[in-house]
């Protein structure tokens, strides 16, 4: 065994432990977060504007801190781009992540000298907790690679600039960079294809044993890999047993990916994001991934079908329920404040508190007032698939068909196949049963022929990353939503039929 994994091991007991201790107590976690970032934020712009020196429990927040999106908050944002200290955090950030906004273009979210920890240690712990967890740690002296955004930084007012991945990459620590792929110089390609082939000139020959990137570019990688070499991963890694993956759900990309590796690896999931490091999974056997309760962020909830509500319930960890759609909201340390990041979750454990997400609150489908959501169109084919082994799925997404050219109203679903089914029709309605059967409200419809059963629409080849290529978003941390409520995406992808 190499030296990283021989120190792993105490490592991950410690952190094993540290975990348990925070975890175990999570009202507790949360109350002591709750204090300290009212009392940081308490002299700052945004602090003054909402009394943050009368806020003694939640209620008091609540009443004195609205919720809020990025637009909302833009106006404070906008003051340190422009140059002011202590608005939303005492000082400056120390960097500004840059993220797509659907309204409001280009999005910087602050991370602080204090928010830092918790994307950084957070990441490191995910991968403690799989060595404590099951013993190995043989992954951690092989090549690992971080199929990323550039790392290179712009400044706004002095202040670093950058895609999160790229600046997660700054911080990844020197024990680990030494077998880090790829090279700084690979990373900081901007085009998504040239970089991937550099990418693949620099590992193909190397030791891999740890894979981490969104599941559609890793995908792309694995895919160019067998076109160049004919053999499946396993034969090109023979050492390759650890996938670290988050962004989008796994399972839609699960049974493709593992075809093309050619063997079944362990894996962890994770859930990062620009606002915070919301959590990961901490077991490979339990459901779900480990709600973060002690790293800077305190958590608000607010249960998804009041969200578009004037006074909706905003719920502590102490006060959820399991199997309840929420929507989350955070309050933390990088001067985030009732700030909707725009995911829902449900919890499925409250020993400790695990999450699954279970989709955005604006991707929806609700035309006719079925509101669909992300979390049962992914449920739907998953179990669509189950019934259809042949089938082989590379990616898809639906939209609403309002007013087509001919026939009713009905869902379409746009997909792209690895393998179609044997027969397509039988598999189409398989799909629309399988949502019917998860949501009553899209039953109804169609049981009173308002709508008619769903339509789908195969895609050809490459079908995803041309339409992602042509919207200027292909790689790094970009995805294409499951379902949106209007035609543009799948306007979009017509083309690509």
């Amino acid at each position: 065994m190499g030296i990283r994994s021989v120190l792993a091991k105490p490592f991950a007991a410690y952190i094993a432990k540290e975990t348990k201790t925070w975890s175990m107590n999570p009202v507790v976690s949360q109350e002591n977060v709750f204090r300290s970032i009212v009392n940081g934020g308490q002299n700052t712009v945004f602090g003054k504007d909402h009394g943050f020196d009368t806020i003694r429990t939640h209620q008091d927040f609540k009443k004195q801190v609205p919720i809020r999106d990025y637009e909302a908050l833009k106006p404070y944002v906008e003051r340190v781009i422009h140059g002011e200290e202590n608005i939303l955090w005492p000082g400056k950030p120390a960097y500004f992540a840059k993220t797509s906004g659907t309204t409001s273009g280009t999005k910087y979210i602050p991370i602080t000298k204090d928010s830092i920890p918790n994307h950084i240690n957070s990441a490191r712990n995910a991968l403690l907790s799989y060595v404590h967890e099951t013993g190995k740690a043989k992954f951690l002296d092989g090549g690992l690679i971080f199929l990323s955004g550039s790392p290179e930084l712009s400044q706004k007012a002095g202040i670093n600039t950058g895609r999160l991945s790229g600046i997660v990459n700054h911080h990844v620590p020197g024990y680990l960079r030494s077998n880090q792929k790829p090279s700084y110089a690979t990373n900081c390609i901007e085009d998504w294809e040239e970089k991937l082939e550099k990418i693949i000139d620099e590992t193909l020959h190397e030791r891999m044993t740890l894979i981490s990137g969104i599941p559609p570019w890793a995908q792309m990688y694995f895919d160019r890999i067998v076109t160049r070499t004919g053999k499946k991963i396993k034969d090109v890694f023979p050492d390759f047993s650890m996938f670290v993956y988050g962004g989008v759900n796994f399972e839609p990309y699960r049974a493709k990916l593992f075809e093309t590796i050619g063997k079944k690896i362990d894996s962890i999931e994770t859930y990062p994001a620009s606002e915070g490091f919301i959590a990961y999974q901490d077991s490979q056997h339990a459901e779900g991934l480990l709600l973060l309760l002690n790293t800077g962020i305190f958590f608000e909830f607010i249960p998804a079908e009041e969200y578009f509500n004037e006074n909706p319930s905003r719920l502590t960890i102490g006060e959820v329920e399991l199997g309840k759609n929420y929507a989350v909201v955070i309050n933390s340390n990088a001067g985030l404040w009732g700030y909707s990041i725009g995911d829902t979750v449900k919890f499925v454990s409250k020993n400790p508190y695990r999450i699954v997400v279970s989709g955005r609150i604006k991707h929806f489908i609700s035309a006719f007032g079925e509101h669909v959501i992300g979390e049962e169109v992914e449920k739907a084919m998953k179990f669509a698939c189950q019934k259809f082994p042949e089938v082989e799925l590379v990616e898809f997404t639906v939209a609403p068909n309002v007013a087509p050219a001919e026939g009713m109203p009905h869902h379409e679903w746009l997909i792209e196949f690895g393998r179609a089914p044997e027969n397509l029709e039988a598999f189409a309605l398989e799909l629309d049963n399988q949502l019917r059967q998860l949501n009553v409200y899209y039953d109804d419809l169609i049981t009173g022929n308002i709508l008619r059963t769903l339509k789908i629409s195969s895609l050809k080849k490459n079908a995803f990353i041309d339409y992602m290529k042509s919207q200027g978003k292909l790689g790094g941390q970009n995805k294409v939503p499951r379902l949106s409520n209007d035609r543009k995406i799948a306007e979009g992808l017509t083309v690509f039929k």
